[in-house]
């Protein structure tokens, strides 16, 4: 079974585990990476962000994070899942439990920024409703596509 968790201190590291595991198999981890997964709580929590984790067994064993952008958008980041339990749907959990967050706190909208090269991932964001927009330069260097979705 998997339980969605909020972010906790004692939970802290696991945002850089699990989004580090994924940057250094695809791409790499970029100065504003660094940052950021070092500190979540000042750079995501306290500028009025969330982190979600998904428990597995007891395991954390993967993340997403909704970055405030303002009152009504935020940016869906920092999802990861370990590649030890691909293929649980713990994505689509992840997902589905930010799309309800958001409807229940009155977000109006999610944007995201991914790569056309993780396919599975573009595909997932479709599946629920997100649409590319065009992408403004120097947000990450491993951006290609950005994508919205507009909260009903």
């Amino acid at each position: 079974m998997v339980n969605i968790i909020e972010y906790r201190e004692e939970l802290k590291e696991h945002i850089r585990i699990l989004n580090y595991e994924w940057l250094q198999k695809y791409f790499k981890v970029e100065p504003n990476d660094v940052i950021s997964l070092a500190d979540p709580k000042g750079q995501i929590i306290d500028k009025g962000g969330f982190i979600f984790y998904a428990a597995y067994n007891d395991e954390i064993v993967g993340v997403i994070a909704l970055l405030k952008i303002n009152e009504g958008t935020f940016e869906l980041a920092k999802m990861a899942v370990t590649e030890k339990y691909q293929g649980l749907k713990l994505g689509k959990i992840l997902m589905e439990h930010c799309i309800g967050f958001a409807k229940r706190h009155d977000i109006k909208k999610l944007v995201l920024y991914s790569n056309r090269q993780l396919g599975p991932a573009i595909h997932l964001y479709e599946k629920y409703g997100f649409y590319e927009i065009p992408l403004e330069a120097g947000h990450y260097e491993r951006a290609n596509i950005k994508m919205e979705k507009i909260i009903a």
